[in-house]
């Protein structure tokens, strides 16, 4: 936990909290930048995270707003992680227009022993395991569920699986999150955190321009596979050398604005800029939602989850909010 002087730090620390749109007409792209500050700090201050968990936890954050922002939510979209690797959950959870919530779940013994060798990148912290997008548009619309194999490599591995299989559409997504250091006005070192993100579409006009390589089929070699395949489009390969050439301190400095980044990639093709949308930490977490999932509870379930206080203690696992309910009124209602 974080006491109030350094939270008032942080929130008044560099940084900023938006997804900004924007295309690239001349190279048939469009595509979203997001910067995470003041929201993901105020996040992992609720949390004693390992740094590693924290920079994982950052970049599913960072890659499920750009998601949720893509997709024009109306509703939620969940993003979901769950392996067996020291870190078996990470769970984002977005609600239209822009507020989001983020846990982890991990294994403290297991991530000390992969930062102690150096070797804590989100493959070995993940492992394999399934990566799971749900958008939830409320109880009268179905549920649209996307899964993705985990195996032993990135969130941005994962991202660009799921793009090929899933939406068919020609990915590219870039994420990077920074440690920052700064003071308070009475000289105490805060440290914070940064999530960025960048996310390029390939989407022309002449849809026969849209094929990409596929993932290949069982029994056929990789090589082969792709040497039947038409080459990528021209402008997407350029568009995807344009993005590459980003450095991760540069995407996730929190001095260097998304108009100026995307101005430094693209000034040559000409980028157009849209509305940002502003991105907030909130919760949607309140005591009528967690008195109605105790209200589910058997007379068993009920006892035994008596505290010594002689009150039933419930925290939510994302925000750290504290609910007591009276378990005599629970009785009543099971």
């Amino acid at each position: 936990m974080t006491d109030q002087t350094t939270m008032d730090a942080l929130n008044n620390a560099p940084g900023h909290d938006e997804v900004l749109p924007f295309s690239v007409d001349a190279l048939d792209v469009r595509g979203r930048v997001v910067h995470l500050n003041q929201s993901l700090n105020a996040i992992l201050a609720r949390h004693d995270y390992p740094k590693s968990v924290s920079r994982l936890l950052g970049e599913a954050a960072a890659l499920t707003v750009m998601l949720a922002s893509s997709i024009k939510l109306e509703g939620r979209l969940i993003v979901q992680a769950q392996t067996d690797g020291p870190v078996s959950l990470l769970v984002v959870d977005m609600q239209a227009p822009g507020d989001y919530r983020a846990t982890a779940k991990f294994d403290e013994d297991r991530v000390r022993e992969l930062e102690a060798a150096d070797n804590a990148d989100a493959g070995s912290l993940l492992g394999t395991g399934t990566l799971a997008l749900t958008i939830d548009q409320g109880k009268y619309m179905n549920r649209y569920q996307g899964y993705v194999e985990l195996n032993g490599g990135s969130l941005e591995d994962a991202a660009h699986n799921y793009f090929t299989r899933s939406e068919q559409i020609p990915t590219r997504v870039r994420l990077a999150v920074s440690e920052l250091m700064t003071r308070s006005d009475n000289g105490e070192t805060i440290h914070s955190w940064q999530a960025s993100g960048m996310m390029v579409q390939f989407l022309p006009h002449a849809t026969d321009r849209l094929v990409q390589k596929d993932l290949p089929g069982g029994g056929v070699a990789d090589e082969e596979y792709h040497a039947a395949m038409p080459d990528d489009d021209n402008a997407w390969i350029e568009a995807q050398a344009l993005v590459d050439t980003l450095q991760e301190n540069e995407l996730a400095d929190p001095d260097l604005s998304a108009e100026r980044l995307l101005f430094r990639l693209f000034h040559e093709r000409g980028v157009r800029i849209f509305d940002a949308l502003d991105v907030y930490d909130k919760c949607s977490c309140n005591s009528e939602k967690v008195g109605g999932v105790l209200s589910q509870l058997s007379t068993e379930e009920v006892v035994e989850s008596i505290a010594e206080s002689g009150q039933i203690e419930v925290t939510c696992e994302f925000c750290a909010r504290r609910y007591e309910f009276d378990p005599k009124a629970l009785l009543k209602q099971s």
